[in-house]
């Protein structure tokens, strides 16, 4: 197990804008310095004399840029470049006081003499968060005039045309692309010509999938055509995984669900380009009315999500440590009943921090075989996530959707539910439930396939890109691709043997957008008409399953919108899948072995509604004292990561620990172990080769004289696996414990 490792490495990290502070000196390997304040340079010295590996994080849409603005850094006031909406007023408000920036050439510039100062500081890379344009925000004077030089052509009033919707929407994107890419490749410049290093460069980004939920366009996929870009981390985290969506008509917050497949699109983004990736996790959320059991249970789910995917193994262990661990972090947030962090939720969260260093990324192996699945989504399902006038005038035209059942929760926002509950179907296809995506996803991870959304413009980037996928589910009812050579692909993945579902009825009003099926030699209606010509299948063809090549294209007229509200639907498309796969959709959890560990989650909401027991000879990480177990079984609703003790070479390893081990040694006549780590109350559970007699630990405080002090340890020894488990109060600084056989 990994737990001893270089910090170089970079498997681990959070952002925080504050200082070191003994309760956040977790050990793990880097730290993102947030902010580009004075303080800054101070800031990037504390932590690098920790020890720490050090970046640098900084908004790019929003943040600190009042100079910018108002005129001081050029003489020339910007309030045109804020992001704003159809009646005039400032986009984005309501998250961030400064609102949302429209990326011009001078922001860039702007942007990236600001950031000089962090590499003067000596930061190691740059993160640039959130490239983000708001749906409603297509309506400032720069945003205009960046569409004229774009397309050649005077603006259009998003709000006019399903065609001037998804322009404007596409020029949001590309906006951000091009401030990414000017601003890395000029700071890149910058740190090797004045310093002879190469600096890195990072996007922190929420996922596709959530963008599309939330109606936010970003870069995202197309963030991998810019060279200067060494990586991402994946801004997935409770707060975006617990927006609620509907399977079987009921609608409600399935966190796991939700989760597993951002998580999953993320890992998507970087397969096959050699980038690097960090999850985030976050033990609470921005929202601050939350009760800590809430917090815990939805971060296990979060956690877990993010395990099961296995080709990532550096992890985001917090965005902002402060906001948990401070003596003034209490929630549910101005309650009478607001408390800090209970105790037993800190030891958890620390004993989880150092595991999240120890994931491989090759050996590994799904507990039940399913040949591998993918539901594809692509860029353009943020372009597309709004009806303009034109067609909300007429809404009568589009049946109405099926009954759904609205469970309130404590996530409850009054008036998201509305167009739910409406039955109309075009507010219920924009809202934020993202139906005609999670329609395809859900039926297919409820049955036990670890499915995945599949990135559908890599599959012209990559060659081979598609080569592990035996089945591929694909609807252009809710995204467009955007070139023609996306369909080619798509078709040569079929001739090739692959098995191609598609499932749509056709009625997408954004298939009458200006785009390449319908302005070239063909004039198709819908890219589903060029796609099927490509297969040779008849554009009126009924839905049925046809031939072609060595594979086979399933073509299914159906609304996805459907499989949400009608179970009857929801499980027939389930059953469809699992005959083409020859596995049936009748299992209700996710099991990975993963390394040494096993990595289990369990669903509700299934139609086998069983048990997963495992057996074997396993410590239980996510228990605070890694409890030994010979059997571990988990009901729907339950999650599990245990480390199979079988698999776990060598008469002497660290099994879980609440604090960083930098050493440990074991000789004839005991053991010597040295490590760092916040303050908590400790666990560590070791293998020895024999019982220890006596254990004793001292603690030397960080920035104190370098005295160590005695502190209290208890220990326990289990014979079964010849472990012991050590108890202690840990405190910032140097921990040095020795035991004796």
């Amino acid at each position: 197990m990994g737990y001893i490792r270089k910090r170089e490495e970079e498997l681990t990290c959070y952002q925080e804008s504050s200082p070191l502070l003994p309760e956040t000196d977790f050990g793990n390997d880097f730290v993102c310095v947030y902010g580009i304040d004075p303080g800054m340079p101070d800031r990037v010295r504390q932590f690098r004399e920790r020890g720490y590996v050090v970046h640098l994080m900084n908004g790019i849409a929003w943040g600190g840029f009042d100079d910018y603005m108002s005129g001081q850094w050029d003489g020339r006031e910007h309030y045109d470049e804020m992001q704003r909406s159809r009646d005039g007023s400032i986009t984005g408000e309501f998250c961030h006081s400064s609102g949302y920036m429209v990326p011009t050439i001078s922001f860039t510039d702007y942007l990236t003499e600001k950031l000089k100062v962090a590499v003067d500081a000596g930061v190691e890379a740059i993160h640039v968060e959130e490239p983000e344009f708001l749906n409603d925000g297509g309506y400032s004077d720069a945003l205009k005039r960046e569409y004229k030089l774009f397309y050649h052509e005077d603006w259009a009033p998003p709000h006019e045309s399903v065609d001037a919707h998804y322009r404007v929407a596409r020029l949001k994107a590309w906006l951000y692309r091009r401030a990414i890419e000017r601003v890395s490749q000029s700071l890149r410049e910058y740190a090797l010509v004045k310093y002879g290093r190469v600096l890195r460069f990072y996007v922190p980004t929420h996922s596709l999938l959530n963008y599309s939920q939330w109606k936010v366009m970003s870069p995202e996929g197309t963030l991998t055509d810019i060279p200067s870009l060494d990586g991402y981390k994946a801004q997935v985290w409770m707060g975006t995984s617990r927006e609620a969506n509907v399977f079987k008509g009921v609608y409600k917050e399935r966190t796991f669900e939700t989760a597993f497949l951002e998580y999953g699109v993320m890992q998507e983004l970087v397969r096959g380009t050699g980038r690097t990736m960090w999850f985030d996790n976050d033990p609470i959320e921005d929202r601050p009315d939350y009760t800590w059991e809430n917090y815990r249970c939805n971060y296990i789910q979060t956690l877990m999500g993010s395990l099961l995917q296995p080709k990532i193994n550096r992890f985001q262990i917090c965005p902002w440590p402060r906001r948990i661990f401070s003596g003034a972090a209490k929630y549910p947030k101005d309650q009478p009943d607001a408390v800090s962090i209970p105790e037993s939720y800190r030891t958890f969260l620390m004993n989880t921090f150092q595991m999240l260093g120890t994931f491989g990324t090759e050996d590994y192996e799904y507990l039940r075989k399913v040949p591998q699945t993918g539901v594809f989504l692509s860029d353009t399902a943020m372009f597309q996530r709004n009806f303009p006038d034109d067609v909300l005038a007429k809404r009568g035209d589009y049946a109405p959707v099926g009954h759904i059942e609205i469970l309130a929760s404590e996530n409850y926002i009054p008036g998201r539910e509305k167009a739910l509950a409406s039955g109309d179907r075009l507010d219920f296809e924009e809202s934020l439930a993202f139906p005609l995506f999670y329609g395809l996803a859900l039926p297919l991870l409820k049955g036990g396939f670890p499915v995945r959304p599949v990135q559908l413009e890599n599959i012209t980037r990559y060659p081979g890109y598609l080569d592990d996928y035996k089945l591929l589910v694909l609807s252009y009812e809710f995204m467009k691709p955007q070139t023609a050579d996306i369909n080619v692909a798509l078709a040569t993945y079929v001739r090739d043997g692959g098995t191609l579902v598609y499932v749509g009825d056709g009625k997408d009003p954004f298939h009458g957008i200006r785009a390449w099926w319908n302005t070239g030699k063909y004039r198709d209606a819908t890219p589903l008409e060029s796609l099927l010509r490509l297969l040779g299948v008849d554009e009126n063809a009924p839905a049925g399953t046809y031939p072609c090549g060595k594979g086979r294209f399933v073509l299914l007229r159906d609304c996805p919108a459907d499989y949400c509200t009608d179970a009857a639907r929801s499980d027939g498309f389930a059953a469809k899948i699992g005959d083409l796969l020859g596995v049936a959709p009748d299992a209700d959890y996710i099991s990975l072995r993963r390394g040494e560990y096993i990595v289990s989650a369990v669903m509700e909401e299934c139609a086998t509604n069983a048990p997963l027991t495992h057996t074997g000879l396993f410590a239980d990480m996510l228990d605070n004292d890694f409890t030994i177990v010979t059997e571990k079984t988990l009901r729907p609703g339950e999650y599990a990561v245990l480390a199979d003790l079988t698999r776990i070479p060598g008469e002497a390893a660290v099994i879980g620990t609440s604090i960083r081990v930098n050493a440990f040694d074991v000789t004839d006549t005991g053991f010597t172990l040295s490590g760092c780590g916040a303050d908590c109350d400790a666990r560590m559970r070791l293998r020895l080769p024999h019982p220890p007699k006596a254990v004793r630990c001292e603690i030397a405080a960080a920035g104190g004289d370098g005295t160590a002090k005695p502190a209290d340890l208890s220990f326990v020894w289990d014979e079964r696996s010849s472990t012991v488990l050590l108890s202690f109060r840990n405190t910032a600084g140097v921990t040095a414990i020795t035991g004796i056989f």
